[in-house]
């Protein structure tokens, strides 16, 4: 066996990249991430399908496990947790959930409907309102963890914060590849997008 290689060769090198998000520290750790699953990821996984939702799934995790990877290079820096997975079901989430009809618009409509709703390119999501709010809030609350200024828990283990950032970004610019929904050309202002007509779908 050559110096510096994992036992169970190349398999156990590149398995932790997506195993790693099946393992928690402590039950308050799976349970914040499964409180941020419940709302974007069911909304993600109506949309997308149980196959394009597994992939995307494993996409964002192995975006956020890489994204550690170079942050921690030559480090014993262990990473476990779905957290990287979340972020990226939370940034596909936003390029459709501030939509008319929506989960997050507050519009009426059940949540099938509310799924299919046509999303935002990715140029028109970075310039809706709703979206850059959402945006500053979600990186200051991962530069403030970078920092130590929150804490989760009472373990004394790190946050990745690195692969959260890894996986939202992951998931906000991969999101079209996944998305079945045919896009709509619609309009937005400064509050928000207007709700497109039949004849805006293509």
């Amino acid at each position: 066996m050559r110096a510096g290689s994992f036992p169970g060769g190349v398999g156990a090198e590149i398995g932790p990249f997506l195993t790693s998000a099946f393992r928690h520290a402590d039950l308050t750790h799976m349970g914040f991430n499964v409180l941020w699953m419940l709302p974007f990821g069911s909304a993600v996984a109506r949309r997308f399908g149980t196959v394009r939702f597994f992939l995307f799934f494993a996409v964002t995790a192995v975006a956020g496990a890489f994204a550690h990877l170079l942050t921690h290079q030559h480090e014993v820096a262990p990473m476990i947790g779905a957290s990287a997975a979340v972020s990226g079901m939370m940034a596909a989430a936003i390029r459709f959930a501030f939509q008319y009809g929506s989960f997050l618009s507050f519009g009426r409509g059940d949540t099938e409907a509310a799924a299919r709703v046509p999303a935002l390119s990715l140029m028109r999501s970075l310039r809706n309102s709703r979206v850059l709010g959402f945006l500053a809030v979600w990186f200051g609350l991962n530069i403030l963890t970078g920092l130590g200024a929150v804490a989760i828990g009472a373990s004394a283990q790190s946050i990745a914060w690195q692969a959260h950032i890894g996986g939202f970004i992951a998931g906000l610019v991969l999101f079209s590849l996944f998305d079945p929904v045919p896009r709509a050309i619609v309009q937005d202002n400064n509050a928000g997008v207007l709700p497109p007509d039949g004849s805006d779908i293509r």
